[in-house]
């Protein structure tokens, strides 16, 4: 038996769709980079500047206009990266400027369905009319953690839920979507159904719209995946708690019913998503992100702070992951040196404090001749690996690495669900002569970097004798 909504409850929702969706983290880290550059300007020429930005994402050199097109679309409409104003001017969101900024994919993912809804600016006027007729006021996000948690204190088995059950069971059904239908109905629903043995319609086409959201969920940190069924992540409890008690919806396209009118308001709409935010609220944890359980976690804060020794910089009270990261490295650069016996060393390798504006985050140490070695950390945390070839240095970056020469290092540190890795590129300014990596001056230096431009490392984790 195949389930299905009865007829006079069923309402199917849906929302833009990138097209692309599998890459979907590479697209948007690189577009915020792009977009972040562009100033304030008449709508048309910000069309213009923004279609050529996405034309330098690679292999989009030869794509029709109108793919380009469709990627400026889907890339405004749903993810908030432009801001429209009355005058027709156009800039770039306070969601982009973030993401650029903090190449903190999982809080980006988190900011974005914590303002997503429906209805909601993400889709044309005549689809939000559609929804707004129904009568439906439906955040995706906290139906599903509420869910999630009372599953989770259910004692079932499976306290997940999958895509199927997520499009047929809320989705797709006015009675949760229109009529606030509670979860623990919903779950019970779920778990009648699986202990019926009751199918569900698990055509791409039928799922693609929750699973969306499911899928968003988890490059937020927000859900954890196994055999198909996503499941609450006790280790992100602090923002879900915080979500929670802090409901937010957009309700001015349900005062109106002119298609007009709706096209009008949508300048509010992305004001809306792009309101600011509690400082850090989102903010990615690195050493949560990095660990398995509350024990992992436990004992990744103790190791972070014995191996900094500095009392102007405690890695526990962030969650900023510039300052994570930088914290990272200082253990892998104390265990470099610990490795090979060199425990003489350990006192050289420091934290820089940021307002000492020296264009550096760590000095560190050459294990040879005790000269010093400076660092620069570049972090980018998301779900999975990306390509993370790219990088932004800002002048005074770029003056130290002229400074420094052979003594000046970049570390390019991807954190992601499947590894860690690290990239090592020594002396930018010679490599950029040398022709090894590419330099266009925006702002400091946009450098994109080769496997040949440096070497890949293992990152050391500390470790105790």
């Amino acid at each position: 038996m195949v389930y299905k909504v009865p007829d006079n409850y069923f309402f199917r929702l849906h929302h833009v769709r990138p097209r692309f969706k599998n890459n979907i983290e590479d697209v948007l880290i690189f577009i915020a980079s792009e977009i972040s550059k562009l100033d304030r300007m008449p709508k048309d020429d910000f069309r213009s500047e923004l279609n050529q930005s996405i034309r330098r994402y690679p292999d989009n050199i030869t794509k029709a206009e109108k793919t380009i097109d469709n990627w400026r679309t889907e890339i405004s409409s749903l993810f908030g990266f432009v801001i429209q104003h009355e005058d027709s001017t156009s800039e770039p969101s306070i969601r982009a400027l973030e993401l650029a900024v903090d190449e903190d994919l999982v809080a980006f993912f988190k900011t974005f369905l914590y303002f997503f809804q429906y209805p909601g600016g993400h889709v044309k006027p005549k689809t939000i009319h559609d929804v707004v007729t129904a009568g439906i006021s439906f955040k995706p996000l906290d139906y599903l953690l509420k869910l999630l948690r009372h599953a989770r204190k259910s004692g079932e088995k499976y306290p997940g839920i999958n895509k199927a059950e997520a499009t047929h069971c809320i989705f797709n059904d006015l009675r949760v979507t229109r009529d606030k239908r509670n979860v623990e109905d919903t779950w019970q629903l779920i778990v009648d159904n699986r202990n019926m043995g009751i199918e569900y319609d698990w055509e791409g086409d039928v799922i693609r719209y929750a699973g969306d959201i499911l899928d968003y969920m988890e490059i937020a940190n927000l859900v954890r995946s196994h055999a198909r069924f996503y499941y609450s992540n006790k280790l992100e409890n602090q923002a879900i708690d915080w979500i929670l008690k802090n409901p937010i919806f957009f309700t001015d396209y349900a005062k109106l019913d002119d298609l007009n009118a709706i096209g009008d308001t949508n300048f509010l709409w992305f004001d809306y998503v792009n309101q600011n935010l509690p400082e850090n609220i989102f903010k990615t944890d690195i050493l949560a992100y990095m660990s398995e359980n509350e024990e992992e976690y436990q004992q990744r804060q103790d190791d972070a702070i014995f191996v900094s020794q500095d009392d102007e910089f405690d890695p526990r009270t962030t969650k900023d992951i510039g300052d994570r990261g930088e914290a990272l490295v200082i253990a892998h650069e104390k265990m470099r040196v610990k490795i090979v016996g060199r425990s003489d060393l350990l006192h050289l390798i420091k934290h820089i404090p940021t307002h000492l504006a020296l264009g550096y985050d760590v000095k560190s140490v050459e294990i040879d001749d005790g000269t010093h070695r400076f660092i620069e950390v570049k972090t980018t945390i998301s779900n999975r690996s990306l390509d993370f070839s790219r990088f932004h240095l800002t002048t005074n970056e770029w003056l130290s690495a002229e400074t420094h020469g052979s003594r000046y290092y970049v570390y390019r540190l991807m954190i992601s669900k499947e590894n860690k890795r690290l990239f090592i590129l020594c002396d930018p300014v010679r490599l950029y002569k040398h022709d090894k990596i590419k330099m266009i001056p925006r702002n400091g230096a946009e450098i994109v970097f080769q496997k040949d431009s440096g070497e890949y490392v293992e990152l050391l984790e500390w470790q105790n004798d």
